[in-house]
């Protein structure tokens, strides 16, 4: 296959992942994305992907070991698995895949690696949580045992000195186990029935602090509680109360829903939208609360408390302890560095987005333009967004007060079109707004898209599809049908027709010039939700419910390909005509040669969390945009086998041209006159201030020199003096050190003299010494052989003597015997 797709950049954050946002290093975090991994470079905005397990049902839970090498991935397929991934090797190797054995697990909730990380822990789901450790280089089982039957369990840990000590908390659940002789032992007796354990962290290698669902802050030492307090009570002032507080009930007490420890404390979620800062005082094991951060609203909302109010999932703090990020339950990522918390100490500080606002719900529409490199998308969470593909930035977006189905940009990509709830409205994208410029009565226009050359667009309206000058704004066609919902509409390159499906299992072409219906296929056991057009316009390509793509030409289905029991959503067609992307219910992206292939031949990619809903061509063809009910947003790369991007016909440049409204304009151009003269007014104020300074500071200079060279003068006379004592000193002070060396010299000569003396009678004591030493040893060794001698004598003698007897008393012996 010569064409083929890679993952670009991503838009979003899947929220619900237990651990979904991740330090790798200073400059990269790994968070998870629709159904990949993502490593973002912070600094350089770039992006590598880890994709997930083909037909993987969705990610669990991350882990990243304490080396920051391997990353544990929970998945669920046909049975749970745990897939670690080693970070450091290329394309991010698969290392091992964990699974519970014979034991039936659904699915992985948290993971946690050992402090030498050739551990792995993870806990099971309900009903019985069941925690496994592994040695997971080895995929062995190392020990297992059931937590809880009454509720879930929300974290698991490692203590960070010792592989043998885990601690468990969730629901009703505080456990610190020991491992020993193949078994987990609990070692804590703390009853814990009356509180729901959200997060924990170790502060040292016996204390660990968990947090809980009333805004408890919890110490257990040893497995023992020590302290707890109230994060409503911690050193909050009356305003501060007042002002978080205000607009909640009482019954809603602040949930601590995620705590990370640090070298100087630890910082902790403290309701919705906020985190503190603790850091440890005088007084051993005691912490006070020093600064408080909290999520910002955001610009264009309309909905202010929404964002404020956000729960913060996760928390982590990079390895330099420099920087704090969250992640939130509304898929958001915001940071902070600690050094401007710090100077911000005792008022309240402001996280910034990590990268951009995402989407935090389904996202209906998208659409691109010929003119700029643009992306728009709308979604349920009422906003639209314009990203550029090129920049990987969001240019613009702003929220409404309804929901928004569709959205359509104009070539020109200066107007988009986006059907709400209420009406179908077309705005005009300013330099820093979207403002409303004509709107159309049609509810719910869940699709809408512009002509290529831009001056018609179709807006769809149940089962018609109204057909509009972009001039004029009058409707110049009304094509009726379609027996059910329309589902997508789709303009031929020269806009010579309009073909369109909908779920009655219609596909029809239209004139639109005249309005008559050319073709039609009609296929009643399927509803169809996506269609693209060959470039010829001869041909046309339709999926839908019936798990098939369909070649139709000439109101006939030319081939059928299957999908193998995967829904196929929506479908999009290289304008060369050689490739056709296929996007399924499950979040999957599918390429494919064309022409179709007897055998159903794709290559896929694992792309999103859930059906893709929106999937378009860049009009030069070399982009790949992918929307998905997870509320991400995929850029792909189309490359060929040789992983070069595909030719273009012609070099496309985009304009730079923006929009801006004449009212605000004139006002930004008075306020730009204003500043004008006021900038000539200051210039001249600063010349006359400059003149009078000058000739004060010269006035004062000259002053300033006369007392300098009176100084230098007196400073002169002083030195002449301080210098002839200085010699008077000098001289004294030679003389007194030669006196001293001469009677040195005189002292050294006599105590040699002394010592020679000395010397002398030791030596001829020693010369008497050695004398008397060789008579002694002489005589010694005289006495020693006379000695010797007389020994061997007397032992002769006592020889000859026994000799005599023994003959004497055998001679009697022999006597005897003859008797």
């Amino acid at each position: 296959m010569a064409t083929v797709a890679a993952p670009s950049h991503v838009f979003g954050l899947r929220a619900g992942v237990k651990n979904n946002l991740l330090y790798l290093d200073e400059q990269t975090i790994i968070f998870p994305c629709g159904n990949n991994c993502v490593r973002y470079n912070i600094d350089q905005k770039f992006q590598r992907f880890i994709p997930g397990t083909e037909r993987s049902q969705g990610m669990h839970a991350l882990a990243i070991s304490t080396n920051r090498r391997y990353l544990a991935v929970s998945e669920c397929r046909e049975k749970a698995t745990i897939t670690v991934f080693d970070l450091e090797q290329e394309q991010n190797r698969r290392r091992k895949v964990l699974t519970g054995g014979e034991m039936v697990v659904d699915e992985f909730v948290c993971m946690a690696f050992s402090p030498d990380s050739k551990y792995l822990i993870g806990q099971a789901g309900g009903p019985d949580w069941t925690l496994f450790l592994w040695m997971w280089e080895k995929k062995k089982v190392m020990a297992t045992v059931n937590i809880s039957n009454n509720g879930p369990i929300n974290q698991v840990s490692f203590n960070p000195q010792d592989n043998s000590k885990i601690c468990v908390s969730g629901k009703g659940v505080f456990k610190i186990f020991h491992y020993a002789g193949e078994t987990l032992k609990q070692t804590n007796a703390f009853k814990t029935d009356s509180h729901n354990f959200l997060c924990h962290t170790w502060m040292t290698t016996e204390q660990v602090l968990a947090g809980t669902e009333t805004g408890q802050l919890m110490m257990f030492e040893s497995g023992r509680l020590r302290w707890e307090i109230n994060v409503t009570s911690v050193q909050k002032t009356e305003s501060e109360s007042k002002q978080q507080y205000s607009d909640e009930p009482f019954s809603a007490l602040p949930q601590v829903t995620a705590i990370v420890s640090y070298s100087n404390g630890f910082a902790c979620s403290m309701g919705q939208g906020t985190v503190c800062l603790f850091e440890k005082t005088e007084k051993a094991d005691l912490y006070k609360k020093t600064r408080v951060i909290k999520i910002p609203p955001k610009r264009f909302s309309n909905d202010l408390s929404l964002t404020e109010k956000q729960k913060i999932s996760t928390l982590c703090i990079s390895p330099s302890e420099e920087t704090l990020v969250a992640s939130t339950d509304l898929g958001q990522l915001y940071s902070i560095h600690l050094s401007i918390a710090e100077l911000q100490k005792g008022e309240c500080a402001y996280f910034e987005y990590l990268s951009h606002s995402f989407h935090n719900n389904i996202i209906t529409g998208l659409s691109t333009c010929i003119r700029k490199p643009l992306i728009a998308t709308s979604s349920l969470d009422r906003s639209v967004r314009i990203w550029n593909f090129e920049t990987n930035v969001l240019e613009l977006y702003k929220e409404f007060q309804e929901e928004a189905y569709s959205v359509a940009l104009h070539p020109t990509g200066l107007y988009i079109l986006v059907g709400f709830s209420d009406k179908l409205r077309l705005m005009t994208l300013l330099m820093d707004d979207i403002k409303i410029f004509k709107e159309f009565t049609i509810r719910n226009c869940r699709e809408c898209t512009f002509s290529h050359g831009g001056h018609l667009f179709a807006a769809v309206n149940g089962n018609v599809i109204n057909i509009y000058s972009t001039i004029t704004f009058e409707e110049i066609l009304n094509l009726k049908g379609h027996n059910e919902k329309v589902q997508a509409v789709a303009f031929s390159l020269n806009d010579s027709c309009l073909v369109s499906c909908g779920m009655d299992g219609a596909v029809y072409e239209w004139n639109t010039l005249s309005g008559t219906r050319e073709s039609e296929s009609i296929l009643k056991t399927c509803s169809y939700t996506g269609v693209a057009i060959s470039p010829d316009a001869k041909t046309f390509f339709a999926v839908g419910t019936d798990c098939s793509l369909k070649e139709i030409h000439n109101s006939q289905i030319l081939k059928e390909m299957s999908s193998r029991d995967v829904v196929c959503t929506t479908v999009a067609l290289s304008r060369s005509g050689r490739t056709i992307f296929i996007g399924t219910s499950t979040g999957t992206l599918r390429v494919i040669k064309y022409p179709l292939m007897i055998q159903n031949d794709w290559i896929e990619y694992q792309a999103h969390a859930g059906p893709i809903t929106k999937m378009v061509i860049t009009f030069d063809d070399q982009f790949l945009i992918t929307v998905s009910e997870d509320g991400c947003l995929f850029i792909w790369k189309i490359i060929d086998k040789e992983g070069q991007g595909l030719k273009r016909e012609k070099e496309l440049i985009y304009s730079e041209e923006i929009l801006t409204n004449k009212l605000d304009f004139d006002e930004k151009s008075k306020m730009l006159l204003e500043l004008n003269a006021k900038v000539e007014e200051l210039q001249e104020d600063n010349k006359c201030q400059l003149s009078l300074k000058d000739t004060e500071y010269n006035k004062k200079i000259n002053e300033l020199s006369e007392k300098c060279m009176q100084q230098i003068i007196s400073l002169n006379a002083e030195k002449e003096v301080l210098k002839k004592e200085k010699d008077n000193q000098q001289e004294a002070h030679n003389k007194a050190i030669s006196d001293i060396l001469e009677r040195h010299d005189k002292e050294l000569h006599d105590m040699e003299s002394s010592n020679n003396q000395k010397l002398m009678l030791e030596y001829e004591k020693y010369q008497e010494l050695q004398l008397k030493l060789h008579n002694v040893q002489q005589e010694y060794e005289q006495q020693l052989h006379s000695m010797e001698e007389s020994k061997t004598q007397a032992l002769e003698d006592m020889m000859q003597s026994y000799e005599a007897k023994m003959e004497e008393k055998m001679i009697l012996v022999n006597q005897w015997y003859a008797e």
